[in-house]
């Protein structure tokens, strides 16, 4: 444990923003797994589903957690797959 109150201070603050990261990131990827299951499984709700998980992609790369271009490709890959079933 650091003795400087300012280290005392990041510690806190580095631990609350990988908490609020590590959350965004498993919504996000759960939410790419729901996308694929009902394009794989030809739900009839899955446009919906798709749309979903483009939205947490766009939030995730503009918080930072994704680079632009990532994000990009992974709404690319989705919507290529929903377009082709």
């Amino acid at each position: 444990m650091p003795n400087i109150k300012s280290a005392k201070k990041r510690v806190i603050v580095s631990a609350k923003q990988t908490a609020r990261n590590k959350a965004t990131n498993s919504a996000l990827k759960t939410a790419i797994k729901k996308a694929n299951a009902a394009i794989a499984g030809n739900a009839e709700n899955k446009a919906e589903v798709v749309t979903a998980a483009v939205k947490k992609i766009d939030q995730a790369a503009a918080k930072g957690l994704l680079h632009k271009n990532n994000a990009a490709r992974k709404k690319s890959a989705l919507t290529l797959k929903l377009n082709q079933s």
